[in-house]
């Protein structure tokens, strides 16, 4: 049963490598990752392309919508590893923490291009499948 739809950045390295990372973790398959630029994205005319570009939204299972940090805590908290980012959400950390995360998000890929050397996925898009190599 799906808990939690993430709407991720499908061009974005980083982005991809993340998804790929919880699927992998996803044991109880309670993770949805839907790419923002893939046909399965027409099924959430609730959820802005452009916005959800400019940041990381998801849906939990009371249709709830969570962004930036929020999800990321969420996400790794259904498989396990939420402890990772229970820092990022403490109240004296999470204001720095979500600047930060708006930092990354306007520069991913920038960021993607010195941490893996592509900025941008070949054909508009990264194979998920691929990335967990």
């Amino acid at each position: 049963m799906t808990k939690l739809t993430v709407f991720y950045d499908g061009t974005c390295p980083l982005c991809v490598k993340e998804m790929s990372a919880l699927q992998r973790y996803d044991k109880n398959q309670a993770i949805r990752t839907v790419d923002i630029y893939s046909d399965e994205f027409c099924q959430f005319p609730d959820i802005d392309q452009q916005q959800a570009n400019r940041i990381l939204h998801a849906i939990d299972d009371q249709q709830q919508l969570l962004l930036g940090l929020d999800v990321t805590y969420r996400a790794w908290q259904l498989v396990g590893k939420g402890w990772l980012y229970a820092p990022l959400r403490w109240k004296w950390i999470k204001p720095i923490a979500d600047r930060c995360y708006l930092y990354f998000a306007n520069n991913r890929y920038k960021i993607s291009m010195w941490l893996t050397g592509t900025a941008r996925c070949t054909s508009n898009r990264c194979d998920i499948n691929h990335q967990n190599k």
